[in-house]
């Protein structure tokens, strides 16, 4: 059996591959390895609003009680809101139960650490151990077994934090159109912003467990578009089905994707004086456009490999403040500590407020050049070496060359396939489709010789 844990937690088809045993497992093999046997420790379970989520909550919970754990249930919370609560409630660790944008047949479980801070590969090295032997457990008995608590004030304390993040701003006069995917917001989106005195227009705020994620959300976001559209919103927010990520549509119905909100915010903490160094951590797969942008505004970034716990890693290495990706996972850190929907949102509506500009107007600050995605066939014993090959490497640096600043090559092997990746970026599109057929070419040629 291959590791469990993912680049975000252990992910499958509920009832199919993510199984009441293995959740069970996770929960007792988790809470055993993260509070490291500490007496009556307290962990945070919550979950979004998936059929399976009860199935699945209720096995990793009996695993947890079962170490002499107990438990804090927060019922249906987005996973930001699990990071927050972990610290301000004093537990242990937090549990989300989510598959996040996946379809309603997924699920998936994350762990957060006493920080609220996603584990390290170590700690879940150790998980997938004590799971993979069937490590044996000393078990309590008697009084000494865990019990549950159930905390109904989770959705008000997340609410409170995420008002207090405005510092007594009011967004009176803005109309804004929030799209919940039928998902883990549903209920403190709406809530948060009307107490902001935002006049706001929701869809897609009626979960009944197998609507989540289903044509809607940050992943799918034709009606946000014309939802704007009817009620001549300001501003169209989309939230994925755990509400850590956010997409946005400006007023004219046009994407404002992760690389323009942290522009656009960086750019406001920038002139603040609140951005250190004046940079942002982003990912190798933000558009150039968005590189661009921060230069022709006197910032910059620091780059790492895809993925948000590399970036959060970035920004707890060095102090920077604010880092994301293009898929929306945005993380202020001067207030949470992951990705967080609702906290992206209201920081960002806080930039059209004071700046008493439309979105439009702020997101022109960035082009978004032209991008191609190509896949180069190379087997898995081959594809990670494609940089070692001297025609190959020459050939990118001739393309950037001739790109003249103004496009970049960007390179790497599939983690699952047996796939070479080709990313072109440029001013042309029929160019860049060119270039990178025959970078394809190239790269089959020489890595399968």
């Amino acid at each position: 059996m291959g590791r469990l844990f993912g680049t975000d937690g252990v992910r499958g088809i509920a009832n199919l591959e993510l199984t009441t045993d293995l959740a069970m497992n996770l929960g007792k093999y988790g809470a055993h390895v993260i509070t490291q046997g500490k007496e009556k420790a307290k962990i945070l379970v919550g979950k979004d609003t998936r059929l399976s989520g009860d199935m699945l909550e209720n096995a990793l919970i009996a695993g947890i009680l079962s170490t002499g754990c107990d438990v804090i249930k927060v019922g249906v919370i987005p996973t930001p809101a699990i990071a927050k609560l972990v610290k301000s409630l004093g537990a242990d660790a937090g549990v989300m139960i989510s598959a996040s944008h996946n379809p309603i047949e997924y699920n998936g479980i994350k762990f957060f650490n006493a920080e609220g801070l996603k584990l390290s590969d170590t700690i879940e090295d150790e998980i997938d151990n004590c799971l993979a032997q069937n490590k044996g457990l000393e078990y309590p008995t008697g009084i000494n077994l865990g019990h549950v608590k159930i905390y109904d004030q989770a959705e008000t304390d997340y609410i409170e934090y995420i008002l207090s993040t405005l510092e007594g701003l009011s967004l009176e006069g803005l109309k804004v159109a929030i799209d919940c995917a039928n998902g883990a917001a549903f209920e403190v989106a709406p809530t948060a912003l009307n107490a902001l005195d935002a006049k706001v227009y929701s869809i897609h705020h009626e979960p009944d467990g197998t609507n989540i994620n289903e044509n809607c959300g940050s992943t799918h976001l034709g009606d946000l578009k014309k939802f704007v559209s009817v009620v001549m919103a300001d501003v169209g927010l989309a939230f994925d089905g755990d509400a850590d990520r956010l997409l946005a549509v400006d007023e004219n119905g046009e994407l404002v994707d992760g690389d323009k909100i942290m522009a656009i915010c960086g750019k406001f903490l920038s002139e603040r004086g609140e951005l250190k160094d004046n940079t942002i951590v982003s990912t190798v797969m933000s558009n150039l456009g968005f590189d661009i942008a921060l230069k022709e505004n006197q910032m910059t970034s620091v780059k790492t490999q895809v993925g948000d716990r590399y970036v959060l890693e970035e920004m707890l290495n060095n102090g920077y403040q604010l880092g994301g990706e293009q898929s929306g996972h945005i993380i202020f850190l001067a207030h949470n500590t992951t990705g967080d929907g609702l906290l992206t949102a209201v920081q960002l509506l806080r930039v059209m407020k004071e700046s008493g500009k439309k979105l439009s107007e702020l997101a022109a600050m960035m082009t978004v050049y032209p991008q191609v995605l190509k896949n180069a066939k190379v087997s898995n014993q081959k594809k990670y070496r494609f940089n070692e090959n001297e025609t190959i490497s020459s050939r990118i640096k001739e393309i950037e060359e001739q790109f003249l600043g103004k496009g970049r090559v960007l390179i790497r092997p599939s983690g699952t396939e047996p796939l070479v990746r080709v990313m072109i970026e440029g001013e042309n599109q029929a160019e860049l489709e060119k270039v990178a057929i025959e970078l394809v070419q190239l790269i089959e040629a020489q890595m399968n010789d």
